[in-house]
């Protein structure tokens, strides 16, 4: 099942997805201790991430 997954998406979008689902895991983890304000600012990372894979996944 994984195996198939990463031949399909490609094993460096694997990677940067894990990436992309530790920054959400660390924002919750700040948010929840009570740093807001980092937070936010680490969260916004996650989308930054997939929007510059959607770019390199379509640019031709």
């Amino acid at each position: 099942m994984f195996k198939n997954f990463i031949e399909r998406v490609g094993v460096m979008n694997c990677i940067l997805l894990l990436v992309v689902l530790s920054i959400i895991v660390v924002s919750e983890y700040l948010f929840l201790s009570g740093k807001k304000m980092d937070a936010i600012f680490v969260a916004f990372w996650a989308p930054t991430i997939l929007g510059f894979m959607n770019y390199l996944k379509y640019k031709k």
